[in-house]
């Protein structure tokens, strides 16, 4: 294999897992939904008035800060994709925008070497349960490119993938009543976590069926735009047509659930996606 074509490879299977595995590694108690406001001094003062003082409504307590990042707003995160020396290969983004009656989620991957580019656009639409309801796929590998797209039908109980070009078919996978896509997936489990529960190991559907298995491997301090972070460390593994690896994945402890970083093992060395919003 050459080296631009393992370097696809292994770019789009960081994207694979990012999308698919998602960030489903915490336990049910630890939730994130829980803040808490400490009782600030003009309450504890008013408590403390005078007896011959005439009593006046107390302060309130400052509002608690508004949560921000899926599920709770729309959301945009800008990843640095880089070799395994650290230097920048290229660029990824992620995000999320709120519709009526769902949401819409979109990953674009770019990043090349001389005389290889890679050009990913990934584009997702789900219901209010975040059950799939599309996945539309635009790749550019050199000059291999591709165009697909997945709607899924729950009342027939299938998805089918539909190869947009001259003389492209289509194939049908079976579904259950609410199936996940790869990319809709990352933020199906990011909500549940919020919630306090854990997905279990399901078949999520990218082109093929993948099924994904998710390793909890413990807390570790990571250093994010200059910053240290106490992150959550999680091995995915997947397994499918065209993958049978493992990807580590550090997960930020805020309410949203950020995935911070993503490293894949290759040939070639480890390669990293880093969160530099």
């Amino acid at each position: 294999m050459s080296k631009p074509q393992a370097l696809m490879d292994s770019l789009i299977g960081m994207l694979l897992l990012l999308a698919a595995a998602g960030s489903a590694w915490q336990t049910p108690n630890q939730s994130a939904g829980a803040v808490k406001v400490a009782a600030g001094p003009a309450a504890a003062g008013a408590a403390a008035a005078s007896p011959g003082r005439p009593e006046t409504p107390a302060s309130k307590e400052p509002a608690a800060k508004p949560l921000t990042g899926f599920p709770y707003t729309s959301e945009s995160l800008n990843y640095s994709v880089n070799w395994p020396t650290g230097l920048s290969l290229g660029e990824a983004h992620l995000r999320a925008g709120k519709l009526e009656d769902g949401w819409q989620f979109d990953f674009s991957l770019d990043a090349s070497v001389p005389g290889f580019a890679i050009q990913d656009h990934y584009r997702s639409r789900s219901n209010g349960d975040l059950c799939s309801l599309e996945l539309e796929k635009e790749v550019t590998h050199g000059k291999r490119t591709g165009h697909e797209k997945t709607i899924f039908d729950y009342k027939a109980g299938s998805a089918t993938r539909t190869t947009l070009v001259d003389g492209g078919g289509h194939t049908d996978d079976d579904i259950n009543n609410c199936a996940h896509d790869g990319l809709d997936f990352v933020f199906y489990a990011r909500r549940e976590l919020g919630q306090g529960r854990v997905p279990q190991q399901e078949d999520v559907l990218f082109g093929a069926s993948y099924s994904v298995r998710l390793e909890y491997t413990g807390a570790q301090e990571v250093t994010v735009n200059d910053k240290r972070r106490q992150a959550d460390r999680v091995v995915a593994h997947v397994r499918g047509p065209s993958a049978d690896s493992s990807v580590e994945m550090l997960f930020d402890r805020d309410p949203a659930r950020t995935p911070l970083i993503i490293k894949t093992p290759t040939a070639l060395g480890t390669f990293s996606m880093e969160l530099v919003r």
